[in-house]
């Protein structure tokens, strides 16, 4: 199957360099160009497509915007959202997590991270750059988005809930970087037990991919941002 691949960036140069990349691989093409948000969501309706390299910076509607929009989209529910920045310690990298994306990757990342990153979200996984730093990520997404956090609320317990022991200890594997195979050996159980735990956290918690389980575990206080 190809990887249908949608290139969001103002600058024409940089999306001529992706596309001869994505064009280059067998298992993928590039089938639409966008220089904003709001383009990049109509060419994404019009032409579809599996995953969208988006800016985060772009002039009108900002990457973020437009990744908010797609992810809230019932027909747009199979398009994963890698956004590209210029400095992976911005603050809007989890602001976009919290929009929808899969994930995020540095526009100085080598040729072969990028094409593994298009094939990593394409497959419904969560995608963070080798450079983003767990402890970064946390520190980011502990910040609350209002005047309380979802601790403070009192109501991340009430979202936990729903899950099984088990689920709840395989989520907070998964916040912490580790792949399905790393939480398998963990756990001393099997890769596939691990994938289906985390399907079942995502259905029950309503996340479209790992990320967003990362998300939900650092926001109901499931766990904690690293201090150091």
């Amino acid at each position: 199957m190809t990887i249908r691949v949608v290139l969001a960036d103002d600058q024409a140069l940089l999306r001529s360099a992706f596309r001869i990349l994505v064009d280059s691989e067998p298992d993928m093409e590039v089938v639409g160009e966008a220089s904003d948000g709001a383009e990049a969501v109509r060419v994404v309706r019009e032409r579809g497509a599996d995953v969208v390299l988006m800016d985060i910076r772009m002039p009108g509607t900002d990457g973020m915007a437009a990744t908010r929009e797609i992810s809230a989209d019932p027909a747009l529910d199979g398009v994963r959202v890698v956004m590209l920045t210029t400095f992976e310690v911005d603050e809007y990298v989890v602001q976009s997590l919290r929009a929808g994306a899969s994930g995020f990757l540095g526009k100085g990342a080598e040729p072969e991270e990028m094409l593994a990153a298009i094939r990593v979200a394409a497959a419904g996984e969560a995608l963070l750059s080798p450079a983003a730093t767990k402890g970064l990520i946390a520190k980011f997404l502990a910040q609350p988005e209002g005047s309380d956090s979802a601790e403070e609320r009192g109501d991340g317990a009430e979202r936990l809930a729903a899950l099984t022991g088990r689920e709840r200890e395989v989520l907070v594997l998964v916040a912490g970087g580790l792949s399905n195979d790393e939480i398998a050996e963990r756990l001393a159980v099997s890769p596939l037990t691990v994938k289906t735990h985390v399907n079942r956290a995502m259905a029950k918690l309503g996340a479209r991919d790992r990320a967003q389980l990362v998300v939900i575990a650092y926001e109901t206080g499931l766990v904690r941002p690293r201090v150091d």
